[in-house]
């Protein structure tokens, strides 16, 4: 791995852990030798990764739709700042750039880019590993609505499992690293069962 896909929030949280985390997250990026690829905003959590990454002397990379642009306070001091047309443009590059995806702490944008970049890795579209940073336990319930949905026959444990889950970076990025690279194929394991 060489990049890192970091989906967190624009807000910094109430518990002092995220922001801990997300600073920890940027030193453990520069340390493995991994670019940081992030949604290009300088506040929250996301500023605080890439902050983290820029004070160790690694590379982020943010990547921001025009109309956030002001919104979300574009980090202008980042290594490259690519300002887009819309959020299409912005989670295609952010997903091109990436050798892998990390999701810590965040709102609906955090899950909903988290379970899109989880889709396309159940279906086949790519076979780079996700992570959840499960900080102060934050994740805890959606890994339980996970573990209904396999229970509940809506999604296969061996899916499930694609989701690497840690509550530190250095372990995150060690599970990641050692992640399978292997195109999932969902259909042909449906096809299989008939």
């Amino acid at each position: 791995m060489k990049s890192v896909c970091v989906y967190c929030g624009s807000s910094p949280g109430h518990r002092p852990e995220y922001a801990q985390a997300a600073r920890a997250l940027g030193k453990a990026l520069v340390e493995n030798d991994m670019s940081l690829v992030y949604g290009g905003g300088k506040v929250g959590l996301m500023g605080m990764v890439a902050d983290a990454v820029l004070e160790h002397g690694g590379t982020a990379i943010g990547i921001i739709p025009d109309a956030l642009m002001q919104k979300e306070v574009g980090h202008r001091g980042l290594t490259e700042l690519h300002v887009v047309r819309n959020m299409h443009e912005r989670k295609q590059m952010m997903a091109d750039r990436a050798d892998a995806f990390i999701a810590m702490p965040g709102g609906v944008g955090t899950f909903e880019e988290l379970f899109e970049t989880f889709t396309w890795l159940q279906l086949g579209y790519h076979a780079k590993p996700v992570g959840l940073l499960n900080v102060a336990g934050f994740y805890d319930g959606m890994l339980g609505f996970l573990s209904h949905a396999v229970q509940e026959g809506f999604l296969k444990r061996v899916h499930a499992d694609l989701l690497h889950v840690a509550d530190t970076p250095a372990a995150l990025l060690g599970k990641l690293g050692n992640a399978p690279r292997e195109i999932v194929d969902k259909w042909q394991e449906r096809r299989d069962e008939t």
